[in-house]
């Protein structure tokens, strides 16, 4: 039997896995084109009953996700994410790295991540001759250079090239923002936002100006700053 969390059921397209056979089966359609679910509202068709709850915010006063950590706050869509989530405060179920000591809720993240460490990438583009540690990254990565975005909004039709970007969109539609500064409390929809933001809270200053040494805590400011030593050159 899976654990509560496990990801068993893998889509042999894309490689995205899921936590129970439904939600496989629904993702399934989005491959074959297949919007099964009908807006009772507006009549707009969906491949995934997700999409279609997404959608029927749109319809009504937004409906607040309330599958939240009760240690961390961090929110969650879904029970299973939150149920995954939750190992790394209990510790349940855990798989620990032998070298770095960084535990993992999953034998398979466990086994994805070790290959960060042995340096293995056995999956390489055939095109460019980059390298890739996981199947799933190369895939992605050939979306490059075919320009396929077989990923799609189900709110506004926008198409992406990976299940990440996604998610990630899908939040500008829910509102939802699970990252939160530590210092403040302020949350965030994307991690590298509240890493960007951190930086208000501290002096550092990782950006250096390799002919001045002038240093800078955003790199849009670094990359404005070396224009002015460039432009030098050509006078």
């Amino acid at each position: 039997m899976e654990l509560a969390g496990e990801m068993p059921f893998k889509c042999e397209i894309c490689y995205e896995r899921f936590s129970i056979f439904k939600l496989l089966n629904e993702h399934m359609n989005t491959h074959a084109g297949e919007r099964p679910f009908k807006c009772g509202v507006c009549d707009k068709i969906f491949s995934n009953t997700t999409s279609m709850t997404l959608h029927m915010r749109t319809h009504t006063v937004k409906i607040p996700i309330n599958l939240r950590c009760e240690v961390c706050n961090r929110r969650f869509s879904r029970s299973d994410n939150l149920i995954k989530h939750m190992r790394i405060h209990t510790g349940e179920n855990l798989h620990k790295c032998e070298i770095c000591d960084k535990n993992l809720s999953s034998s398979e993240s466990l086994a994805k991540h070790n290959k960060i460490h042995t340096g293995e990438k056995p999956f390489k583009c055939e095109i460019c001759d980059k390298k890739f540690i996981q199947r799933g990254d190369l895939n992605r990565h050939m979306r490059i250079h075919t320009g396929e975005k077989p990923f799609r909004c189900e709110v506004c039709d926008k198409n992406f090239c990976s299940s990440v970007s996604l998610t990630m969109h899908n939040r500008i539609h829910t509102g939802e923002k699970p990252f939160k500064c530590e210092v403040c409390y302020k949350m965030f929809s994307q991690r590298g936002v509240v890493k960007q933001h951190m930086m208000t809270h501290t002096d550092e200053k990782p950006f250096k100006c390799e002919v001045c040494d002038e240093r800078f805590k955003w790199r849009g400011a670094w990359k404005r700053h070396k224009i002015i030593h460039t432009d030098k050159k050509n006078i």
